[in-house]
């Protein structure tokens, strides 16, 4: 592999990746969710001097995309303002932003002036709640537990702000399809005023993957407005928001989609643009605009301009793969662990309800501080990363997620990891 002084150098002037990085990125992989891993480690170049198991923070960038970035910086670097003013004739960051905003919006089934760039999920669902403007003194809007801490936080700053009222509830557990409907359908009923609700695609706290489609319909009959927060979703598995039926959506590019670190999306519904805000009175962009709705400032040009090639690996590695993989991966270890005396697993077993990550209690986990001791030990003793999770109403738990680039071995170390100390973890 070569180094990143030979890619700064070997870096041209055409902003466009070459055919030659083409050819070298999408080389044709073997269908092989198990046994063969190769078909996935490959893409990787990662420190496995630690098992990283937490990978819903963000993900490692394949080799292709790693080299892409690297080029983009080269020449953001080299052609610095003229090329971001947009005054070099076809070489101009606003019109290869355009192509990054087609990209994405073929990643979620949108179109592309229903996509505005951002730097990750929380800034997009921020500038989603936060501009939301159908919101009247009286009304309520809802959370439930596993939504995301800073999501959580922005709708309790409507609450103070415009004055409104939050109501809030707890997901299932065990959790199944029924039985979280059920709870969205009570919890939708018995609040009068109800008129915005947040909702999440996959729950960073324990991995679950709530039924988005179904909780929609279900929110629209009662007349409620969702955003979708669906970060720890795509790139993982499929997210079409127009099956979905979302009205408005933010995520994050740099974690399943595997692009730069800095880079996400808004999805925001033509028909509805109207009902979220202007970003803090931005007056660069047209109010027909959704760019308009997020204020850009100055950000990671070079990062940005290779979502392109992140989005293009991704389709190559095809998301039915991907999805395939990453539950193989969940299946590995959960199975192995489930005789461990005490041990809950925080998803269930429909793989409609699960994804790459699946969070633990042991018994006699309650508190964070008791989950944080967990992740801790696996730590300090195996050298395996997770991560204590907290606000989940039952109690705290450590979540772990695996990677395309982790190996069954890797997984093999937080098998024995658990099994050897679970006795001492509480």
């Amino acid at each position: 592999m070569k180094n990143r002084r030979e890619f700064l150098k070997a870096a041209g002037s055409s902003i466009v990746a070459s055919n030659a990085i083409r050819a070298y990125a999408f080389r044709p992989v073997v269908d092989a969710v198990g046994a063969e891993e190769t078909s996935f480690t490959q893409w990787y170049d990662v420190d496995r001097s630690i098992t990283n198991l937490e990978n819903a923070y963000w993900n490692v960038m394949a080799r292709p995309i790693e080299e892409e970035y690297f080029r983009k910086l080269a020449y953001v670097n080299r052609r610095n303002v003229p090329f971001v003013r947009g005054v070099i004739a076809d070489e101009s960051l606003p019109v290869e932003l355009e192509k990054v905003r087609a990209s994405v919006a073929k990643l979620i089934n949108a179109e592309a002036d229903e996509i505005a760039l951002t730097r990750c999920g929380t800034e997009s669902l921020q500038d989603l709640i936060a501009g939301y403007n159908q919101l009247k003194p009286g009304d309520n809007i809802l959370f439930a537990d596993l939504d995301y801490d800073s999501m959580q936080n922005t709708m309790l700053f409507l609450k103070e702000r415009r004055g409104i009222n939050v109501v809030t509830f707890a997901l299932p557990e065990p959790a199944t399809t029924s039985n979280i409907l059920a709870t969205y359908e009570k919890v939708l009923r018995d609040t009068p005023r109800a008129r915005l609700m947040l909702v999440t695609h996959l729950c960073h706290r324990t991995g679950l993957v709530n039924p988005v489609k179904e909780i929609i319909a279900i929110a629209r009959r009662h007349g409620v407005d969702c955003i979708l927060d669906t970060a720890q979703a795509v790139g993982q598995m499929p997210v079409d928001v127009k099956e979905i039926d979302a009205d408005f959506a933010g995520f994050s590019l740099h974690k399943w989609v595997g692009a730069p670190l800095g880079t996400g999306a808004v999805y925001i519904r033509k028909s509805r643009l109207a009902d979220i805000d202007i970003c803090l009175g931005n007056r660069e962009d047209p109010p027909d605009d959704i760019s308009s709705r997020v204020y850009s400032g100055t950000y990671n040009f070079a990062a940005t301009l290779t979502i392109p090639t992140a989005v293009e690996f991704h389709n190559r590695l095809t998301i039915e793969r991907k999805q395939a993989r990453l539950q193989y991966m969940r299946n590995y270890w959960v199975s192995r662990v489930r005789d461990v005396e005490g041990i809950e697993i925080l998803t269930p077993d429909d793989p409609e309800r699960y994804g790459a990550t699946t969070s633990f209690r042991l018994k006699g986990m309650h508190s964070f501080e008791q989950a944080k001791k967990v992740q801790d030990v696996l730590f300090a003793n195996h050298n395996v990363l997770t991560v204590a999770r907290k606000g989940i109403t039952q109690g705290a738990a450590v979540r772990v997620t695996p990677a395309l680039y982790n190996t069954t071995a890797e997984l093999d170390r937080i098998v024995e990891a658990i099994k050897q100390e679970y006795r001492l973890l509480i």
